[in-house]
């Protein structure tokens, strides 16, 4: 089974009124491509989250992805296996695993959940 078949888990701040758009956003455009994802909102589920080897605070500030071979993926890794499953995302997969692309991503993304935790404080 490769990267592109088989469930996925996505690891999700449901308190996160971006997050949930952002899901949504994702379903949309999958159609029934995203029945091949289940999404686990994260919010009071700490001890699950330890025995799925995630540290609920890294869950709260990079997203994580569990595959069918229970591989948990993280940060950008995490959107790029969610991108690439949805054929008009692909591209978009493809682009921000480039390795200039991927660093300042990253960069961005971290910068954005910090701004966004520390209002929710």
């Amino acid at each position: 089974m490769n990267r592109s078949s088989g469930k996925l888990i996505v690891f999700y701040d449901g308190s996160c009124p971006v997050c949930i758009r952002d899901r949504r956003w994702y379903e949309k455009l999958a159609g029934r491509t995203g029945e091949a994802v289940e999404w686990l909102d994260i919010t009071g589920r700490d001890e699950e989250l330890l025995q799925q080897g995630i540290h609920p605070d890294k869950a709260l500030r990079e997203l994580h992805v569990k595959d069918a071979q229970g591989q948990v993926h993280r940060e950008i890794d995490a959107y790029i296996l969610l991108m690439s499953r949805v054929t008009i995302l692909k591209p978009l997969a493809w682009l921000i695993a480039l390795p200039v692309v991927r660093p300042m991503l990253a960069w961005l993304y971290h910068r954005w959940v910090a701004q966004r935790l520390l209002s929710r404080a």
